[in-house]
């Protein structure tokens, strides 16, 4: 890579695999976007990256603009980047993007950790974020804000979606064939006591917790869902902390009951048939 700088040593171009522990991986000369789903764009993202890259020429041409009077061209390069090297080396990691230690590492740095949509969609109208954008006459501070409420209704709706959507299937179809199973299996308790022999309750207790439990975890997401807080932002925050670790819950019972029913009475795809089998 010829960058035009006698002060610099040659740069070799990145010949490696890319870096597969990184959420939004650089891999040499271009940045990564993984997994974007159908209803996503990379427009946004890419947008803001050449915002940046517009800031930054414009802030080391300013320097370089400033100094060349006063020194030589190829000094006042080594100076800028040092300087920028010492001021935002702390974002430079190499290690695993993924691990607990990084996360830890990256909070002694005073680097922003945004676990959640939540957290980081107000990031969308941040003061630095308005700066940055309004510098080059790209979005103004009102259509951040809209891009940012936006935002908000957006992951509100989904989540409400998500919720109906298993409320209607935890009652439709896990509860009735769990309650068909819990009947065969009580059914065949009282056939075996009437017949004098001994029978085993272990599954039928365990279906009978589970369901009990389901019903439990049901009931409470329906009080979750009737909350109506003041506000996107707020209503998105509800959504974040209470109903989504509860859909969660409500999933790894589910889950449960999957891996005990008789799969011929499952009444969706099991994890092995998607898996493995079909």
């Amino acid at each position: 890579m010829h960058l035009g700088v006698d002060a610099l040593p040659t740069l070799m171009r990145d010949a490696g695999d890319r870096n597969r522990t990184s959420p939004f991986a650089f891999t040499g000369n271009k940045f990564e976007f993984r997994a974007v789903a159908s209803n996503q764009s990379i427009a946004g993202p890419l947008a803001a990256l050449n915002t940046i890259m517009a800031e930054s020429l414009d802030y080391i041409a300013t320097k370089l603009e400033k100094a060349g009077k006063k020194k030589k061209f190829e000094q006042a390069v080594a100076e800028v980047l040092t300087e920028i090297a010492g001021e935002h080396s702390a974002v430079i990691f190499n290690g695993n993007g993924y691990s607990e230690e990084w996360h830890k590492e990256a909070e002694k740095r005073g680097l922003l950790n945004l676990h959640t949509t939540v957290d980081a969609v107000p990031q969308l109208a941040a003061k630095t974020t308005i700066e940055a954008y309004g510098k080059f006459g790209i979005l103004t501070k009102r259509e951040l804000d809209a891009r940012r409420d936006i935002a908000y209704e957006q992951y509100v709706k989904a989540i409400i979606v998500e919720a109906n959507i298993v409320a209607e299937l935890v009652n439709t179809k896990y509860v009735p064939t769990t309650i068909r199973y819990q009947t065969e299996l009580a059914q065949n308790v009282a056939a075996l006591k009437a017949a004098g022999c001994k029978a085993d309750l272990t599954l039928l207790e365990k279906i009978n917790g589970l369901l009990a439990e389901l019903n439990e975890a049901m009931n409470d997401l329906a009080i979750l869902r009737s909350h109506h807080a003041k506000g996107l932002a707020a209503e998105a925050k509800h959504l974040c902390d209470e109903v989504l670790p509860q859909l969660n819950h409500i999933r790894t019972i589910v889950d449960s009951l999957e891996s005990i029913c008789p799969d011929e009475d499952w009444p969706m795809p099991t994890y092995e048939e998607m898996l493995f089998i079909k």
